[in-house]
């Protein structure tokens, strides 16, 4: 099989698949005497990435594999195509998500100490429903809270492979600076001391719960709709925009 009829299948399979599929999965397609090998695929893929610089879609690798979405300029304009209103989270739902995501493992009660209110059973069960956090274990001390840690599906909304590609808190201060959405396609590990400088993501205005309710109503952002994440993730990038460390 020639390069351009193995990129024929490549594509046809990610649009008929709906969902990222593996290099595993993909290999999987081909009968034993015509299938490629992991390189000629690997290079194939390379290829449509660069195919794609030019379009209105793009090919992404992100944590369950390989997907074709619309780009992130195309978003606003094909998000019309639907109908219904799509999800609007809060930023305090944002910040718990952040400190997750950066703090991992972290239990919910260091959450709250960090953000200096309690974690709403609500703004939990939402990022449970939607797959985005998981129960990693229980931490051994009285009580044994539960140690909270990110998912596959948190990834793959975001369009990240890996955690390494979550922006620095250098990157978040940039988004605030310049007005850009942020690139997500490269990053760095946060060192040590910049996980521990995360509860200065966190907006420390909210000193009660009754402020927290009035911001979780004025303070929302639009996502994606639930349903359209095949299509729709590269919208999803501008949720992360919205969390960022406070001026100082």
């Amino acid at each position: 099989m020639n390069e351009t009829e193995l990129k024929n299948v490549i594509e046809a399979t990610l649009l008929a698949a709906g969902r990222p599929v593996t290099n595993s999965q993909l290999l999987e397609l081909f009968e034993e005497r015509e299938r490629p090998t992991p390189e000629a695929l690997q290079a194939a893929l390379v290829t449509l990435q660069t195919e794609y610089e030019n379009r209105g879609i793009e090919l992404k690798e992100v944590a369950s594999g390989w997907r074709i979405q619309i780009k992130e300029r195309c978003a606003a304009t094909v998000s019309r195509l639907w109908q219904e209103r799509p999800s609007r989270y809060s930023r305090a739902l944002l910040e718990t998500l952040a400190l997750i995501a950066y703090r991992q493992p972290i239990t919910r009660s260091e959450i709250e100490e960090i953000r200096g209110v309690a974690v709403s059973s609500t703004i939990m069960r939402t990022l449970q429903e939607r797959n985005w956090i998981r129960v990693l274990g229980h931490r051994e001390v009285p009580g044994r809270p539960e140690i909270l840690g990110t998912t596959k599906e948190f990834l793959d909304y975001f369009s990240l492979k890996s955690l390494d590609q979550l922006p620095t808190l250098a990157e978040l201060r940039d988004v605030e600076n310049v007005g850009v959405q942020l690139e997500l396609a490269t990053g760095e590990t946060p060192a040590p001391e910049e996980s521990t400088a995360t509860s200065e993501v966190v907006s420390e205005e909210s000193t009660s719960a009754a402020e927290e309710e009035a911001e979780d109503q004025d303070d929302t952002v639009q996502a994606a709709p639930a349903d359209d994440s095949s299509t729709m993730v590269a919208s999803s990038e501008h949720e992360l925009a919205a969390v960022r460390e406070p001026e100082e």
